[in-house]
């Protein structure tokens, strides 16, 4: 059995609980959080809820920790402090700051003599793989990733934090028209707002001005300004009917042409439709804890990343079933 830990419990780290119960051959032996022990309840009966400060005592009784904090302030300091400890998984999505966090984690890895594989889930992760792959595949080509329709957890938090805002939720939503031009094989040049809307449904304090809340949205640097976005104002009971559940998902789209003189068109697209954006990504996370703990079993160490480990370290099956069954 694979022994797991879990550091951090909000929606990711349920969603880890949940998906350590589909997998037989992983337990979980802890859960770890900053908050009181006691005002944290878990799913999983006899299993220890403890204070993230008496961590280092379970050294020698978890394989692998599963890091369920935020990419913002979260996980550029605690992956490479547990990495010193544990083999470790995380889903940091900080695009721009990857190599610097991989080279922080590494470092600490390598150390230590554990395995640390950072940006994990669907995008970075999953995506990532797919745009691999098409690049390999259709070197002369182009990518496109779209996202949505869903919820982008970054962004509600930011229309959260408008003064005067009780509460809200946005949904990102791909172009159907950039879509369709992408898909026929026309390699269009697309900018951010060709490429997505924002749609935000927004809860807003008892006398507050919505006028300048919806402003301050629209204009909002590096989340709204560059977007066609939408402000809806609905009261806390439309939210909380409509807009409780946290879907997700997009495509990667590889267009590419082969032939002496490139006249052959391909198209290379893989999708995902997700109820639950952290239950999937909690899902990819623990395969790619079993894949650390193989890892680490064969005397590896240091930082990898969903592009440098083999898709047959990420299940129970064996090399001979995974040739029979899905060659």
């Amino acid at each position: 059995m694979i022994r797991v830990g879990i550091y951090g419990y909000g929606n990711l780290g349920r969603g880890v609980e949940s998906a350590i119960r589909q997998n037989d051959d992983m337990e979980l032996v802890a859960v770890f959080t900053r908050r009181s022990p006691e005002s944290v309840k878990i799913r999983t009966q006899g299993v220890a809820v403890c204070h993230a400060d008496d961590i280092e005592g379970y050294k020698d009784k978890i394989d692998v920790l599963i890091l369920c904090g935020g990419s913002a302030t979260d996980l550029p300091v605690q992956t490479p402090e547990m990495a010193k400890h544990f083999n470790v998984i995380d889903s940091f999505d900080t695009h721009a700051r990857i190599p610097e966090h991989f080279e922080n984690v590494n470092a600490s890895a390598k150390e230590s003599g554990k395995i640390a594989i950072i940006s994990v889930g669907w995008d970075p992760g999953m995506f990532s793989l797919m745009r691999a792959y098409g690049l390999a595949i259709l070197p002369e080509g182009r990518d496109y990733t779209f996202w949505g329709k869903g919820v982008s957890q970054g962004h509600s938090d930011a229309i959260r934090r408008v003064e005067g805002v009780l509460d809200g939720k946005q949904y990102t939503i791909p172009v159907d028209s950039a879509l369709d031009a992408v898909r026929s094989g026309a390699n269009p040049n697309l900018t951010v707002r060709e490429k997505h809307i924002r749609e935000c449904f927004v809860v807003a304090k008892e006398g507050a001005d919505k006028a300048r809340i919806e402003k301050e949205i629209k204009e909002m640097k590096n989340y709204f300004a560059d977007y066609d976005t939408t402000v809806h104002f609905i009261s806390k009971e439309e939210l909380d009917r409509d807009h409780s559940g946290i879907p997700h998902g997009g495509f990667v789209i590889r267009s590419g042409k082969t032939g002496l003189n490139g006249e052959n068109n391909h198209i290379i697209e893989y999708s995902l439709k997700l109820d639950s954006n952290p239950e999937f990504t909690s899902s990819v996370l623990v395969a790619y804890a079993r894949a650390a703990y193989r890892l680490n079993s064969e005397g590896q160490s240091g930082c990898k990343t969903v592009l440098d480990i083999a898709p047959s370290y990420l299940t129970q099956a064996t090399k001979e079933e995974l040739y029979k069954t899905l060659l």
